[in-house]
């Protein structure tokens, strides 16, 4: 029989869960949590008593997670941000607050915005910590079932229970090796050219290969990758061309030439992005007035990197 029930759970169980869900392995868990792995094992062994559920089994030389365990991670997602806002009802102090927080982020908005974002809100709330995971094609799901917190993105998710608010807007521009080739400087010379793209999984084009395609006008496209981490590799020390958001000039594509493409290009517009049940939180307020805090400064320190016009 067994002698655990609901009230055997808390916070710390079901933040133990997560992790190991995410991380897929008991030793990253640890490592993240800052605990011993076998402190991990025995928590989740009493995890596996209350649930009734093996929860993860082996595969291979790791885990993977079980039937169960996966409808269990939204609910525990769910659960923990029901605790956070049980403890930041009224006034939020983030000095007295901790906690993780998981924002959804591309490379470009990864980039640009988080690294000062994380510097920032610690020196106003040392507690927190920023886990920070690839958004794709971002959905409605990942910010219903507590995947994260908040997204940033160039394409909202369409869904009634989602909020948004437009930061800024980028535009395309064309890198190259400039070692390797000259600059495209008509839009003959950009046809005639190989290119490399993004292309992300499940075969989800970017805007701009979309609005091209509309407008009949056809790229000589030789690779694609999943993500804009990958253009570097391919541009460095060939002729390739590869037409990626602007700002990717500052940290990603930094030390490439590029200029403005001499083909219409649509602009690129960033949102922020978040579930209508934090709307009101006070916490989750504190933190979207942060990242909408270190968009201008961003923008100031990219512009010193400007695109030289066509």
């Amino acid at each position: 029989m067994n002698r655990f029930d609901h009230s055997d759970l808390d916070g710390h169980l079901l933040t133990l869960f997560v992790a190991v869900f995410e991380e897929g392995s008991i030793t990253r868990a640890a490592q993240r949590l800052g605990l011993t792995q076998s402190a991990v094992s025995h928590l989740l062994d009493k995890l596996r008593v209350i649930v009734g559920d093996p929860l993860f089994v082996r595969s291979g030389r790791g885990i993977v997670a079980t039937a169960r365990a996966e409808v269990l991670a939204q609910k525990a997602r769910l659960l923990l941000d029901d605790l956070r806002g049980f403890i930041t009802t009224g006034a939020f102090d983030p000095a007295s607050w901790a906690g993780e927080i998981s924002i959804a982020a591309n490379d470009l908005q990864r980039d640009l915005l988080l690294p000062t974002l994380l510097r920032r809100a610690r020196q106003r709330s040392p507690g927190l910590k920023l886990r920070v995971i690839p958004s794709g094609v971002p959905t409605a799901e990942m910010l219903r079932d507590g995947a994260c917190q908040l997204v940033l993105s160039p394409r909202p998710p369409e869904a009634a229970d989602v909020m948004q608010k437009r930061l800024f807007e980028d535009q395309y521009a064309v890198f190259y090796d400039a070692s390797q080739r000259a600059a495209p400087r008509s839009k003959a010379d950009y046809l005639a050219a190989e290119h490399v793209t993004v292309l992300y999984e499940p075969r989800r084009q970017l805007d701009l290969d979309m609005t091209l395609t509309s407008q009949g006008i056809h790229r000589r496209i030789v690779a694609s990758v999943p993500a804009f981490a990958g253009l570097p590799a391919f541009l460095r020390g060939s002729a390739l061309l590869a037409t990626a958001p602007s700002l990717l000039r500052v940290e990603l594509l930094q030390g490439l030439a590029c200029v403005a493409p001499p083909v219409p290009c649509p602009g690129m517009p960033m949102y922020l992005v978040w579930h209508v049940r934090h709307q009101a939180d006070p916490m989750h307020q504190w933190l979207r007035q942060e990242i909408e805090a270190v968009v201008p400064p961003a923008l100031r320190d990219a512009s010193r990197h400007a695109v030289p016009p066509q």
